[in-house]
């Protein structure tokens, strides 16, 4: 199992770390650690904005959960029935979006012995035959900072990063007294929770990795809530169009029915009463 690791994300990443540190400018190792976490972020972009879709849509189904939750609050196993019918006719998975957190742990576990054996190690083993393998790498970046010892000012860098990553896709808290804000109110005051420990966990954790792998972390929160901005403007432009064509069509109805009715009713039968729609309210003409 370990050599298989080894061979499908270990070597492969550990080359590719050697290979940009070897045909980049300088070689410095901060510069290949920064293309490499790009390029592994762009591998990984598909599942990162199916995970982020799938976030987006649960929180738009929570006015509907709300609703399935005062509707069966006293009967769990209806609820949770229902819940998943909701789910299923959505077509939602909520697991969806835990597939990419756990598709990262290979390549960050790749990534840290890589980082490990590469900036630390006197001679350089498992480099592929047709990638030149420099014997040892610099763990020096742009001279003033040392990749391989932990760095307390990149872990809190990572950890601001994650704090504002975390709080993007955070919930408002409800409003007291709305139907199912006990609920939801532990459900926010949870999150609040996670804000704030996802980030101080991350700069204790950071603090004491080697420097090269809190720089890896810190650049990929950072790609992310790019991609997070991304993928919210696009949500947000979709509902808003969404929003403007039922605009129009609730403007325009009343208009052209009350056109209709007033150019039609002059021709209509004697003796009928013919309803004439003027703005919103039927009046009945005798």
């Amino acid at each position: 199992m370990i050599a298989l690791f080894n061979t499908i994300f270990y070597e492969p990443i550990l080359n590719l770390l050697v290979f940009l540190y070897n045909v980049l400018p300088g070689n410095d190792i901060g510069v290949a650690i920064i293309a490499l976490t790009i390029i592994i972020k762009l591998i990984l972009t598909p599942f990162s904005f199916q995970s982020l879709r799938s976030q987006k849509a649960l929180q738009d189904l929570q006015p509907k959960m709300d609703a399935l939750k005062k509707e069966f609050a006293g009967n769990k196993e209806k609820m949770a029935s229902e819940t998943m019918k909701l789910y299923k006719e959505q077509k939602v998975n909520p697991l969806s979006s835990c597939l990419p957190v756990l598709i990262q742990f290979p390549f960050l576990i790749a990534v840290y012995q890589a980082f490990r054996i590469g900036l630390t190690s006197a001679q350089l083993e498992g480099i592929y035959p047709f990638i030149h393998n420099p014997g040892q790498i610099n763990p020096m970046t742009f001279g003033i900072m040392d990749l391989a010892a932990p760095s307390l000012v990149l872990a809190v860098l990572a950890g601001l990063s994650q704090f504002f990553q975390t709080k993007m896709l955070s919930t408002k808290q409800p409003k007291k007294g709305v139907p199912g804000s006990k609920d939801e109110g532990a459900m926010a005051s949870m999150n609040k929770t996670m804000l704030y420990f996802m980030p101080v966990f991350t700069v204790i954790i950071g603090a004491k990795l080697p420097g090269g792998l809190t720089l890896y972390w810190l650049l990929t929160t950072v790609l992310t809530i790019v991609q997070q901005k991304i993928m919210l403007k696009k949500t947000n432009t979709s509902h808003q169009s969404s929003d403007s064509g039922s605009g129009q069509t609730q403007h325009h109805s009343p208009n052209s029915g009350a056109g209709q009715a007033q150019h039609h009713s002059p021709n209509s039968g004697a003796g009928q009463a013919q309803p004439a729609i003027i703005e919103g309210e039927v009046i009945s003409k005798k």
